[in-house]
């Protein structure tokens, strides 16, 4: 116990830390040096940026970097944030049409400085050509809640007026975006910001490909006494400024961060010192602590995993006169939160991320070979695992028996945490089981499983897999001397282990080369167990117990079930039926020559579709086409949405993109992405499309017969454009 006072005492004395921010911006500017002072005018904002623990890319700080190219989108799109400078010249990034809309694509947050660029003549961010210029200008906060506000009062000046005036946007109408500041007494905009997807204004026709920002600072030139994009803010603009970029980044500036331990980190105590950096202008911390995820992530101060708001930025517990005064629970997972309160008069709570840390159970865990590991040995196998807390001697028990090994007792006590089991028997399943003893008790262990070569082997869902499609089929690779494989399932794992073929669970028998069985429809969001015996000329031999879970969503096509065996009508292309032959659709499904599919850029899983468009004269339209053979119902399990992931090129022809479903007879309902630019994106998109917009155009949800995906005048427009589109994971969810 001194020991662990000692620790303690080095612990509250090192409770204040701090680390450097790992985000990567990318600074754009034409690096002019209008006050010929021997570097570009805008050099201060790096320093600031840089002072403040961000890695600044100045790569793009010419006036021939403003070009873009696809290795140069490339890498802007790999960066956390990209600034562009109020020094640079609005109409060299604005000469060519091709190149405003690989701007707007970009899908990395921007921060926009130059308010020239932003007008209708330039990016179109904005409906206007007014930018009045202001020097000294105080801040009228419309959005106080937004967190690039914190620690900013409405009505400051955050900008100094001896550095002659900055240029704002001189209107306050921002269109489908949000104004969160204006210039105090001007109709001005000062802060506005757009989301994802939307189409900046009315009629613009250009599209945020990622989060959007203009934040008017740096100096309006006039030579030779002040430069271009010269840093210009007052401490509290400085504050707004870090504010903005750590909102465009992630990061949250108002609230905790840094947690010590680690989120997700295992402790070998039953006590814990909890540390954590605070956020920028907390004044004091609202601490919440417990062992239910739930109920610590949506506590508020009256709940009773709330443990009282202090000003230090550490926390104690498992100790008497602390939180947990009897000592945290071996093998226990202990959630933690922190909201940061900030100094008054406004006393605003800033809710914390919840984090996590588990002291280890009593009982021996992360075994090696790892539960269910396939083709272990057979010769010199050796069994090792993590001591359980506290243990100090450990007795392991091995054999092919499931019950044996789970009801064995007595057994050699051994002191280290490995034991040689020698060589084994091929094509076995084999169980072990490691008891652990303190010097005060024995703790049980679990029953762990491992095969050895020739046993059945590689489950399709594999074992743990997750979000797995209720329509699935069951498959194995057969063990080496079965002549046929017995299959069982079940939602209880001991059922499914002890069940026999006069069971509920049993699913039949399966022929040798035939390892697959259908169970049906399962159960939604629910975890399924499996078996799959091994039948000999020896005997039967009973296989592990594997588990997957089904999805929480209904999974209409992921594309993993295609293969390039077109003979056996397993092609891609068999299934989506496309323009070939048909004079008037552009479209191919999937590659001319094997892989079929994309196995590179995938969104979920190993495959995704290559949708190809030409939509060039005389067609205008490419559209692919499933015919539904389950998964027709879509209403079941109260699903509400059509979840689409797709994922185009900066180079695509902006053809609009559509998705279609029909029943087995009349017109099909035709919903069209917002997005015209939607086929540029250059990272994986979801488009989410209410089902009732398709009910309210004459379908008939319960028996939804086809499915199509198109680009082109179906959608409204013919553009004649070409490209490539990649198509993955079309759910339906609730």
């Amino acid at each position: 116990m001194y020991k662990k006072l000692m620790f303690l005492a080095l612990m509250l004395a090192l409770c204040l830390m701090t680390t450097a921010n790992a985000a990567t911006v990318i600074w754009v500017s034409d690096g002019y040096d209008d006050n010929v002072d021997g570097e570009p005018d805008d050099q201060p904002w790096i320093d600031v940026l840089e002072a403040n623990g961000y890695t600044v890319d100045t790569n793009f700080r010419n006036q021939q970097a403003r070009t873009l190219s696809d290795a140069t989108i490339e890498t802007m799109n790999a960066a956390d944030l990209i600034i562009i400078s109020r020094n640079s010249n609005s109409g060299d990034y604005a000469s060519d049409a091709t190149e405003v809309t690989q701007w707007n694509s970009i899908t990395t947050p921007i921060m926009l400085q130059g308010m020239h660029i932003v007008r209708n003549t330039r990016w179109l961010w904005a409906d206007t050509t007014s930018l009045p210029n202001v020097a000294g200008a105080s801040v009228q906060i419309i959005e106080s809640s937004h967190p690039i506000f914190a620690g900013v009062s409405d009505g400051a000046q955050l900008l100094n007026p001896d550095m002659g005036p900055t240029t704002f946007i001189g209107i306050t109408d921002m269109g489908n975006g949000t104004v969160l500041a204006q210039v105090e007494g001007q109709d001005a905009t000062w802060v506005a910001e757009w989301e994802p997807g939307v189409e900046f204004y009315p009629g613009a026709g250009q599209f945020a490909g990622g989060p959007r920002l203009v934040f008017c600072a740096g100096t309006q030139e006039s030579n030779p006494d002040v430069g271009r994009g010269e840093y210009n803010l007052t401490a509290d603009g400085e504050i707004m400024f870090l504010n903005a970029v750590r909102y465009l980044v992630g990061g949250s500036l108002e609230k905790a961060s840094n947690p010590d331990p680690e989120d997700g980190a295992i402790i070998e105590e039953t006590w814990v010192s909890m540390n954590w950096t605070a956020g920028g202008f907390a004044a004091s911390h609202d601490v919440y602590l417990g062992d239910d995820l739930d109920v610590v992530t949506n506590a508020t101060v009256d709940s009773d995993v709330f443990q009282g708001n202090q000003q230090t930025t550490f926390f104690t517990a498992g100790f008497p006169g602390f939180a947990y005064p009897e000592g945290l629970v071996p093998g226990t997972t202990y959630y933690w939160r922190i909201d940061e309160v900030n100094a008054p008069p406004d006393e605003t709570v800033f809710k914390g991320d919840v984090w996590s840390f588990s002291v280890p159970p009593k009982t021996a865990y992360a075994p090696v070979p790892a539960d269910n590991a396939e083709a272990v040995g057979p010769s010199n196998v050796t069994l090792s695992w993590t001591a359980g807390y506290g243990a100090k001697l450990h007795t392991v028990y091995i054999g092919d028996n499931y019950d044996e090994v789970s009801n064995a007792a007595g057994g050699m006590l051994v002191g280290g945490t490995t034991y040689n089991a020698g060589s084994l028997q091929a094509q076995k399943v084999y169980y072990w089981r490691v008891d652990e003893f303190d010097g005060a008790a024995t703790y049980k262990g679990e029953v762990w499983t491992f095969t050895t070569p020739g046993a059945v082997s590689a489950p399709k869902p594999a074992d743990g897999a997750t979000g797995v499609s209720m329509t699935t089929s069951l498959s194995w690779t057969a063990a080496t001397n079965a002549t046929s494989h017995q299959v069982y399932l079940g939602t209880d794992k001991d059922a499914v282990r002890s069940a026999g073929a006069g069971s509920p669970e049993y699913q039949g028998s399966a022929a040798l080369g035939a390892e697959s069985v259908d169970p049906g429809k399962l159960a939604w969001a629910t975890q399924h167990f499996w078996r799959v015996d091994a039948v000999t000329s020896a005997g039967t031999v009973a296989g592990p117990v594997w588990s997957f879970t089904t999805a929480d969503y209904i999974i209409v096509e992921d594309f993993e079930s295609y293969t390039d065996d077109d003979i056996a009508g397993e092609a891609i292309w068999q299934h989506w039926i496309d323009g070939y032959g048909v004079a008037d659709n552009g479209a191919q499904a999937g590659y001319l020559v094997p892989p079929y599919c994309e196995q590179t850029v995938v969104h979920g899983g190993a495959q995704s579709m290559p949708f190809v468009y030409d939509n060039t004269a005389p067609v205008s339209n490419s559209e692919v086409v499933l015919t539904l053979t389950d998964t027709r119902d879509w209403t079941e399990e109260g699903v509400s949405q059509l979840s689409i992931w797709f994922r185009g090129n900066a180079s695509n022809g902006a053809d609009p993109l559509y998705v279609s479903a029909a029943n087995s007879s009349g017109s099909p309902a035709i919903v069209v992405n917002e997005n015209a630019n939607a086929a540029q994106a250059r990272l994986w998109t979801q488009w989410i499309i209410p089902l009732q917009s398709i009910a309210d155009q004459g379908i008939n949800l319960t028996n939804v017969n086809k499915i199509a995906i198109g680009l082109g005048s179906k959608g409204g427009v013919a553009v004649n454009g070409t490209g490539t589109l990649f198509i993955d994971d079309i759910t339906l969810n609730k």
